[in-house]
């Protein structure tokens, strides 16, 4: 009996071993934050502004007490659905992260600039 329990005791800690395959640390979350935020600031900043465009804003980031932690400028010389998409993706991952992780911040109001205007060919956000 004593040598079947010694037998048998590796292979239930073995059937009740946690697996970790899929489970990201928190370093692993920022840095997958981080790259989709380079994405998407390289991709505004690509856009030019003349009189064909027009520029625009939109809320980015999402604090932990809720809003954005600030506003993204960008012209319509861009693919504005794929910097859309790719920013409400990025808004959703942060808030999951926020909420994964604990993570506190102030809770002041970001506000949105009162205008958005072409200079030098570049969206300019005037507050």
């Amino acid at each position: 009996m004593k040598r079947l329990f010694i037998f048998l005791l590796p292979l239930v800690l073995m059937s009740t071993k946690c697996d970790d395959e899929g489970v990201s640390s928190q370093e692993d979350d920022q840095k997958a934050l981080t790259e989709l935020q380079i994405k998407i600031e390289n991709l505004a900043a690509s856009s030019e502004c003349n009189e064909t465009t027009t520029c625009k804003y939109i809320a980015f980031g999402s604090k932990p007490c809720g809003g954005p932690w600030s506003y993204l400028v960008y012209s319509t010389s861009i693919d504005i659905e794929a910097l859309e998409a790719l920013v409400k993706e990025y808004n959703e991952k942060q808030a999951d992260y926020n909420k994964k992780w604990g993570i506190f911040s102030d809770c002041m109001f970001v506000s949105p600039p009162k205008e958005v205007t072409c200079e030098n060919n570049t969206c300019i956000a005037i507050y």
